[in-house]
């Protein structure tokens, strides 16, 4: 059974970083997941996009809300996406969700472009 799971969540101060990470149980993401992808959602809020990475290449693609700030990356090695988070504020608290698309698809920043969800990790910013 195909799993992703997230981790590196918790509660940080406006201003500092956090490092989330995505694994992949049972699925290696080398010959695996055309894009591998991080949204949010935060409380009364739709699910939003927020980075993703593809498997050849590794392009990348950001949210305008956190170009520069956040930094998408994926180990194949170790069957891990990262995103790194620096200068949070409290519009970034939210549940982050790791996503992959298990084919090739024109886009690759909405929900529909991404297949497997992982159960999310909690960001909170305080001010």
């Amino acid at each position: 059974q195909v799993q992703l799971v997230e981790s590196g969540g918790g509660l940080v101060q406006t201003g500092g970083s956090l490092r989330l990470s995505c694994t992949a149980s049972g699925r290696t993401l080398s010959n695996s997941y055309y894009f591998m992808g991080w949204f949010r959602q935060a409380p009364g809020k739709e699910r939003e996009f927020v980075a993703a990475i593809s498997r050849i290449g590794g392009s990348t693609l950001y949210a305008d809300s956190v170009k520069g700030r956040f930094a998408i990356s994926r180990d194949n090695a170790k069957n891990t996406v990262t995103l790194r988070m620096n200068n949070l504020n409290p519009e970034d608290t939210a549940v982050y969700y790791c996503a992959g698309a298990d084919r090739y698809r024109s886009t690759w920043s909405t929900e529909a472009d991404f297949d497997s969800w992982g159960q999310g990790t909690q960001v909170t910013v305080s001010s």
